[in-house]
């Protein structure tokens, strides 16, 4: 296999309760995924973007810190919502 990649699933919440992550736990929870995933030798990171989610509406500011903290790993967006 020559590339292998991930688009970014996971809970998107309010920060309200037990379990609920609120937005900086998120994006938090992104980069270090992505720097697992840089790590372990996968080749792309690709988040969606949810214009309504927080922590999703931008995705920019998280590709350039994931970029920052990262060697090899290619950064992207997955799907942009163009309601």
């Amino acid at each position: 296999m020559r590339a292998f990649g991930f688009l970014s699933f996971g809970h998107y919440g309010s920060g309200r309760g037990p379990g609920d992550p609120d937005a900086r736990q998120a994006l938090h929870d992104a980069v270090e995924i992505a720097q697992g995933a840089d790590e372990i030798g996968v080749n792309g990171a690709y988040f969606r973007v949810h214009h309504f989610a927080r922590q999703a509406a931008s995705p920019v500011p998280l590709l350039a810190t994931i970029a920052a903290r990262t060697q090899r790993i290619e950064v992207g967006t997955g799907v942009i919502d163009m309601r």
